[in-house]
């Protein structure tokens, strides 16, 4: 058993990402998670991301705080709680990037941008935003839920990318340079690959990662994409986790069972539920959250294409049946013994229990599947007691 020490320098790293966005002469641009970021860096902007703001305000527990403050505005306490605590939190003028990192608030973005590729909210989300700082908003409206991923799709996306190039031009004052985002594509694809292969160590027994783990870990691959820092971080988190694998060394002390958490995190509560799990001997060993930030597809040599590509075949923008063999194949992969679906009250985006899959799953690969009740943010939607009465009998289940 083992604590992962690149934490230290993933802290590092990421108070300087979130130090720097206090510079006043930088350029910032807002992004959601899975949109553009190579091509918003290669004109040098600092790349905010509201999402992972979300998840620091459901990991410190203030998004209760901000959520109602959202639906006296008129926003539904039934959307996304990333979206409700991000705007509670900006009406309320209060941050903890204020407490832990020293901004005075959010930084004020120069442009934003979206990528329709997770679901519609992130449209609404930023365009609240540029209404608010009267700023220039673009984005990517992308094909949705297919099986397959065709040619002209990924053309419709490129032509879409190609044609935000002047706003990004005017925001920045900075003109376009196709090598400087070849660049930041091929830093972000051996950031990406890195990641990968850092997720995949937990394919061993015992596993040297969990999954709680690696939604803190995966911070640099998600806000600093495009940068040799994020690649230096993963050289080093690969490196550790692979001593630990030479060294049959486990996350938790005497793994007997391996979890697949389905969904999203429920940042809250990830000490309760690593906590919860360990007491049990069992590892959580994968997930297609953490892999959402692994991008096969860039290539430096067509930057445009390859990065519409990789945003259009993400795990939460394909069709059921897509999902169900990923699923299927990470299953064999990690040897997993059950399966735990987060149905996430406010993503129904990122909520797959909802139309058959455990049943279909496990019809499939025999495994056990369990649906647990929750939110990303929103702690109302989820009981700690329910919950751990029905993972400790889930996982009795399967011993």
């Amino acid at each position: 058993m083992h604590k992962i020490e690149s934490a230290k320098f993933l802290k590092e790293v990421m108070t300087n990402y979130f130090v720097g966005m206090g510079d006043s002469n930088k350029k910032i641009a807002w992004c959601t998670s899975v949109g553009p970021a190579e091509l918003l860096r290669s004109f040098g902007f600092e790349v905010h991301f509201p999402e992972n703001h979300g998840a620091l305000l459901g990991t410190t527990r203030t998004s209760g705080d901000f959520i109602p403050v959202a639906s006296k505005l008129g926003y539904s306490s039934d959307i996304c709680s990333y979206l409700t605590s991000d705007v509670g939190s900006y009406l309320s003028k209060n941050t903890p990037l204020m407490k832990h990192y020293g901004l005075s608030g959010v930084p004020k973005p120069d442009v934003l941008v979206y990528n329709t590729n997770q679901c519609r909210e992130v449209q609404d989300w930023l365009t609240f935003f540029a209404h608010e700082f009267n700023c220039p908003i673009v984005g990517v409206q992308s094909p949705r839920h297919l099986d397959e991923v065709k040619k002209a799709d990924i053309d419709n996306v490129t032509a879409q990318f190609k044609s935000m190039l002047p706003v990004f031009e005017q925001a920045s004052g900075v003109k376009f340079d196709i090598d400087r985002f070849r660049e930041t594509v091929r830093l972000s694809k051996e950031a990406t690959f890195l990641w990968k292969r850092s997720l995949e160590t937990a394919r061993n027994i015992p596993a040297p990662i969990s999954f709680f783990d690696s939604t803190i870990h995966m911070g640099p691959i998600v806000v600093l994409r495009g940068t040799e820092i994020a690649k230096q971080y993963y050289e080093v988190l690969l490196k550790e986790l692979e001593g630990y694998v030479q060294q049959g060394s486990g996350i938790i002390e005497n793994e007997k069972t391996r979890i697949y958490w389905e969904g999203m995190p429920i940042w809250g509560k990830l000490r309760y539920m690593s906590d919860l799990f360990a007491r049990h001997n069992s590892a959580v060993v994968a997930s297609t959250y953490c892999n959402s930030w692994i991008f096969d597809d860039f290539d430096e040599n067509e930057p445009f294409e390859s990065t519409a590509l990789a945003y259009s075949t993400i795990f939460i923008n394909r069709s059921e049946k897509v999902k169900q063999d990923v699923m299927e194949k990470l299953i064999e992969e990690y040897k997993i013994n059950g399966v735990v679906f987060h149905d996430s009250k406010t993503c129904f985006n990122n909520s797959n229990s909802r139309f058959g899959m455990p049943q279909r799953l496990k019809e499939k690969t025999g495994v056990e599947t369990l649906v647990i009740e929750g939110d990303l943010c929103d702690l109302r939607f989820f009981s700690e007691a329910q919950t751990t009465t029905k993972i400790e009998a889930f996982i009795e289940q399967m011993n």
